[in-house]
């Protein structure tokens, strides 16, 4: 079986299946994982795809062979291992995923104690090389031993404990899992909540026979969508495969961007906690600003990328930090992202809000601060770009590097990124009230970047 460290990315394990990830590639993380991380027992699952049965398997046998004992959760989410290993003090956690992408794809989540993120910068590499070197030490007598364990019940109890239940009113909600991991924990959670659930593509299915389960891309959210008008639901939610990510829809059926979703999750908490820090990252940045001012929050802006913000929630103890891309962090969840926690903290801001729909809330801050979405451009070679675009602009305007190159001036601003994996290039674009304004600078940079 081939065996590959193209897999090993910035801050997860994946790739093709079985070309890049497989079995033998899981075995050998298995032997690794415990020496390197001085890990006796650690949480496992995995999320719907085919693949991920026999690849949890071969990274079981690794670990205990390795004499690590192992929490088996099975069939789960993302954020399932986490909450695994911050409640039940594990030494660290492994979870089998491919995430949002294709069901030809699979890989590995890992975190150590205290659910803290096992990134290229905190131990990746050095996984990567052991695993390549298979230098591991011969199995002996004292094999770990495999433990299944059922967190959900607890799990449940802990997401409703960011909510107050007696405050919630009894609205239709449609949820989307997409036929990924999320289902169960619908099924689960909908018997403590006092919503109405219509039910979307709720059964876990790795053939994926209704698309990959993932709303961010634009093509996917109808499904969401239609169900809301013809449901006439007051919102809709929709996850990705592990769900560590979700999209809400408004009552008209309308995706709200992930940007938005920050300026509502940002009030949610500054409502409850004024004076708390809120981290966000550096694409867009002006609504969330408004936001943590009018709520007497402290805005605290990061690099993109969930070790980045997770670590800068760390160092100024954030209560929350969010991303456009749609992933939510939260303290209180030892800095880990989660796709459950978001559209509970929205519905209980809505329910305390008389008389106000989803759309009323992001309707002013997109009047505020229309923006352009993440446009994405393919070149040659971005470096030479980046530099053609700051010479162009930066003698006009505020600079900053935080993330790529940032550019502000007094009705607009854009933010241009590479991509960690491609040679493209990501542009975002925002204005002070102009959709007019917006467009035309959008148009302009693009020309720009892409002659």
């Amino acid at each position: 079986m081939n065996l590959s460290a193209k897999g090993f990315g910035a801050f997860d394990i994946r790739g093709l299946y079985p070309e890049v990830t497989n079995e033998e590639l899981a075995y050998r993380i298995g032997r690794a994982f415990p020496a390197l991380f001085d890990a006796r027992k650690i949480a496992v699952g995995r999320d719907i795809r085919l693949s991920s049965p026999a690849l949890q398997e071969a990274l079981v046998k690794g670990l205990t062979e390795a004499g690590c004992d192992v929490m088996d959760l099975e069939l789960c989410g993302t954020e399932m291992i986490y909450f695994a290993v911050l409640h039940h003090e594990l030494d660290g956690g492994i979870m089998v995923t491919g995430s949002h992408n294709t069901k030809k794809y699979n890989g590995f989540q890992l975190v150590r104690r205290g659910a803290q993120p096992i990134s290229e910068d905190t131990g990746l590499k050095e996984l990567a090389a052991a695993v390549m070197a298979e230098d591991f030490a011969a199995v002996g007598e004292n094999a770990g031993q495999v433990e299944k364990m059922d967190v959900m019940d607890d799990y449940i109890d802990y997401l409703l404990s960011y909510v107050d239940l007696s405050a919630l009113k009894p609205f239709k909600v449609v949820a989307n899992t997409g036929n990924g991991s999320a289902g169960p924990v619908i099924n689960a959670i909908e018997k403590k909540l006092p919503f109405d659930i219509v039910k979307v593509h709720n059964i876990p299915d790795g053939d994926f026979p209704n698309g990959v389960p993932n709303p961010l891309l634009p093509e996917n959210r109808e499904a969401t969508a239609k169900i809301v008008r013809e449901e006439e639901a007051d919102l809709g939610v929709a996850w990705d495969g592990d769900f560590d990510r979700c999209f809400l829809f408004d009552e008209d059926g309308n995706c709200i961007d992930g940007y938005y979703l920050v300026g509502l999750l940002a009030e949610a908490f500054l409502k409850k906690q004024p004076g708390e820090k809120i981290v966000y990252d550096p694409r867009l940045i002006w609504n969330t600003e408004e936001v943590c001012r009018k709520f007497g929050g402290v805005p605290v802006i990061s690099r993109s990328g969930h070790a980045f913000i997770k670590d800068k929630m760390r160092d100024c103890g954030a209560v929350y930090g969010g991303e456009m891309s749609s992933h939510h962090y939260f303290r209180d969840f030892s800095y880990c992202d989660s796709g459950m926690i978001p559209w509970l903290l929205v519905m209980e801001l809505l329910s305390k809000t008389e008389g106000s729909s989803l759309s009323d809330f992001v309707k002013a801050c997109r009047e505020r601060y229309p923006i352009s979405g993440e446009i994405n451009s393919r070149v040659e070679d971005a470096d030479d770009v980046m530099a053609k675009v700051e010479a162009a602009y930066a003698g006009k305007g505020e600079v900053t590097k935080i993330d790529g190159l940032s550019i502000a001036f007094d009705k607009w601003r854009f933010n241009l990124r590479k991509s960690n994996t491609e040679p493209v290039l990501r542009l975002n674009v925002e204005t002070r009230g102009d959709k007019k304004l917006c467009q035309e600078k959008t148009d302009e940079l693009l020309q720009l970047i892409r002659t």
